[in-house]
């Protein structure tokens, strides 16, 4: 095998993370040949994420106006048997970022779902010991969005945890065609978490996600916490 070269390096920051039960039966209809869905004490997520690019570079090239941009993206969590190695990994719905050429290249070559709208963030640390957090994203001419206050104070992720099951997937998957998936290893040290202590979501889940996820996306998440990020390293993808 060749030498896996790394295709994109970031920072990834203030991941807020809104984690949500969802009907396997609907999320089977997305998985990627291959591959199969992963769960946590039988319970399967799909997690609407909000979070920050930051030196952002493609191939060690840093290109004008897309060094920094938001991302929202829906996911859920998928694994597959790589011989007697299981990888865990994730699938994604959709990703929102607001820079097109990034929709552009990102779909036509690698047959993501990324789609391009105005997007805003906020972070204000103001008050002491909470940091306040926000993505916005506008579907249809009305301002969607992530909102949460977090303690300021990081803790380690515990091990066995729901929030270990969250970050720790450290594969993609994506579906090229029916018969072909394409693989990417996301490198990354273990994250930190900040405890959520307020959150507020308002999406147009319909537009964005379908009609089958209104329903699971209307309830109460089933946790919401703050990764603090890191840098990060997508590595160029293979097929499985």
């Amino acid at each position: 095998m060749g030498k896996v070269v790394t295709f994109l390096t970031a920072e990834w920051r203030n991941l807020l993370m809104a984690n949500y039960e969802v009907d396997p039966q609907i999320l089977k209809k997305y998985l990627p040949s291959r591959v199969e869905l992963d769960d946590w004490n039988g319970t399967h997520y799909a997690s609407l994420i909000g979070f920050l690019f930051t030196n952002t570079k493609v191939r060690g090239i840093a290109f004008p106006f897309h060094r920094t941009f938001e991302e929202v993206n829906l996911r859920f969590y998928v694994r597959y048997k790589d011989g007697n190695t299981w990888k865990r990994g994730v699938v994604f719905v959709k990703e929102i970022v607001p820079r097109i050429a990034i929709v552009l290249v990102a779909n036509t070559l690698y047959k993501e779902k990324y789609a391009a709208m105005p997007m805003r963030y906020r972070w204000d640390s103001s008050e002491a010991g909470k940091l306040k957090v926000e993505y916005n994203w506008k579907v249809k001419g009305e301002w969607n969005f992530l909102k949460a206050t977090a303690d300021t104070v990081s803790q380690p992720i515990p091990a066995g945890s729901e929030a270990e099951f969250i970050t720790e997937h450290y594969w993609g998957y994506t579906k090229m065609s029916e018969a072909v998936t394409s693989e990417y290893e996301v490198v990354h040290p273990r994250w930190n978490m900040q405890q959520v202590v307020e959150f507020e979501k308002h999406c147009n889940v319909k537009a964005l996600y379908g009609a089958e996820f209104v329903e699971p996306l209307q309830q109460q998440p089933k946790s919401v916490f703050l990764a603090d990020g890191s840098a990060v390293k997508v590595m160029g993808g293979g097929r499985v």
